[in-house]
């Protein structure tokens, strides 16, 4: 099973312009994610997607791989489609660019569901981790997705889901990670797909898959780290970058 990594990466983020080439110590937020993606070992080949020939050099200038968009593209999905379509393999891992924490566990975790019992049912896997304040789980700048019992998605959303009529009936709420495996016909499928209803009012791409008929399997994690959204983030994952190396 030929497995590559792809990292979309827009220069314009809509809440943090330039984003990716923000410090992380010393190192760009979309170099220091490529490195650690590298590192885990567990891809035939990584590459960035870009749209920016800043970003481009970034990468390259440093002895990375890295790709420049054709087309103009509103999600990561279809900026790594682009890419992908011409490649040969079996799974395409999207790391998001604003992911400089990136792990190894995790996406070992994502990897496995490919070979597991449910493999032939699965189009797209991805991450979730458990919420444990209400203030994240209120909040529209984190995802949240509601599974089966078998662990597939059965909705993204910004809104607080599961919402919480009867108090006393325990509930677990799920922040969706913005990391995907992917089966390559599936992501062609969903670039060749227009945007869907669901997916345009939420603004989450993922939607497009279920609403699709794509079935995607979610996968439990405890992952830890900082994703880079807002300039706030920024300055967490410096203050967390000095606390590791004190």
């Amino acid at each position: 099973m030929k497995v590559i990594a792809l990292i979309p990466a827009r220069y314009d983020a809509t809440r943090f312009p330039g984003k990716m080439m923000a410090l992380i110590g010393n190192t760009p937020v979309i170099r220091m994610t490529y490195e650690a993606t590298l590192a885990t070992g567990l891809f035939d080949e990584v590459f960035v997607v870009t749209d920016s020939d800043v970003i481009l050099q970034e990468i390259i200038g440093h002895g990375g791989k890295a790709i420049k968009s054709i087309r103009q593209h509103e999600c990561g999905s279809d900026r790594i489609a682009e890419a992908a379509e011409q490649m040969d393999a079996d799974i395409i891992v999207n790391v998001q660019g604003d992911e400089p924490f990136t792990q190894k566990k995790p996406l070992q975790q994502l990897l496995a569901v490919f070979e597991g019992p449910d493999a032939a049912r699965i189009d797209v896997a991805s991450l979730m981790q458990e919420m444990h304040t209400q203030q994240e789980i209120d909040d529209p700048n984190f995802v949240k997705v509601i599974v089966n019992q078998q662990d597939f998605a059965m909705y993204f959303s910004r809104s607080p889901i599961p919402y919480r009529r009867d108090e006393a009936i325990p509930v677990k709420h799920y922040e969706h990670i913005g990391v995907y495996a992917f089966r390559k016909q599936a992501l062609l499928d969903f670039y060749r797909t227009p945007a869907t209803p669901l997916e345009r009012v939420e603004k989450i791409e993922c939607i497009r898959y279920l609403e699709t008929g794509k079935q995607i399997k979610m996968v439990a994690t405890d992952y830890m780290g900082v994703e880079i959204d807002t300039p706030e983030d920024l300055v967490k994952a410096n203050t967390w970058i000095e606390k590791k190396n004190l």
